[in-house]
């Protein structure tokens, strides 16, 4: 079954039956794509272990329901419905989601409008092993990102999670600025900075509008690395596929175990 072009609309439905929850719906999906989990999972650029457990979920965040859809060809639509009208969701962004002032572990979706960076919070970026000795040694100062707030606040931190095969969170550094063009101008600005070569920054960028260039400082190790055993046990970790905000038990255990320690 094809579907390059297809749009997917979520609705609110009833109780699941059995086995049919989220994950086993868009497991179906895939195979009506005829594609296996190994397939989608080198699209998606993750594991196959990690796909099946997002095809094993009741429960899936809008950003990878988004990217399992766009890796099958499709496009995931929201309709909000407020009283008798409906409010079609124009804008569905991978850092939409914001804190609840009241409750810090209780997530908001703005479904209008721009990202908003939620206070207090770090970041955890998720980066090839070459570059992330590079931000750490100082030579890339700027990493790209396809979508990424523009209200962060500078001074925030980001914590250096290293893809396969490292598969570990090895540094830190904070934001500075945060850029928001287009990919032509973001490389003409900031592709010396960036570590990157025009092939693979065409390739990353390809198919979007804008980008988002997000400078770094005082790029650092940690004083120990933390694997990912560990940071599964300790704190239900998952590595993003771009990025994810740290939860305040994982901020506070990192701060205090692994960071340098202030003068």
């Amino acid at each position: 079954m094809k579907l390059e072009g297809k749009v997917f609309e979520a609705g609110l439905g009833g109780p699941s039956q059995g086995d049919e929850h989220i994950g086993s719906r868009l497991r179906q999906i895939r195979k009506l794509a005829g594609l296996t989990q190994a397939e989608l999972a080198a699209r998606l650029n993750i594991g196959q272990g990690a796909l099946s457990r997002v095809e094993s979920r009741k429960d899936i965040l809008v950003s990878t329901l988004r990217d399992y859809l766009a890796a099958l060809g499709a496009t995931l639509r929201i309709d909000a419905q407020l009283g008798d009208a409906a409010a079609l969701v124009t804008s569905m962004r991978e850092a939409a989601f914001q804190f609840d002032p009241v409750d810090e572990n209780q997530l908001l979706l703005p479904i209008i409008g721009d990202a908003i960076y939620p206070p207090r919070r770090d970041v955890v970026f998720s980066i090839k092993p070459e570059y992330c000795d590079a931000i750490i040694d100082g030579r890339k100062t700027v990493e790209l990102r396809r979508r990424f707030p523009a209200t962060a606040p500078v001074g925030t931190t980001v914590f250096i999670y290293a893809t396969s095969p490292t598969r570990a969170l090895v540094g830190m550094a904070e934001i500075g600025q945060v850029h928001c063009r287009t990919p032509q101008e973001i490389w003409d600005s900031f592709s010396d900075r960036a570590c990157i070569a025009r092939k693979d920054f065409d390739r990353y960028f390809d198919g979007v509008e804008s980008g988002v260039a997000i400078e770094l400082r005082r790029g650092r190790r940690l004083r120990r690395s933390l694997d990912l055993s560990e940071l599964r046990e300790r704190f239900s970790f998952e590595p993003p596929q771009s990025y994810l905000y740290a939860t305040p038990k994982m901020r506070e255990a990192l701060h205090y175990e692994c960071s340098e320690v202030s003068h």
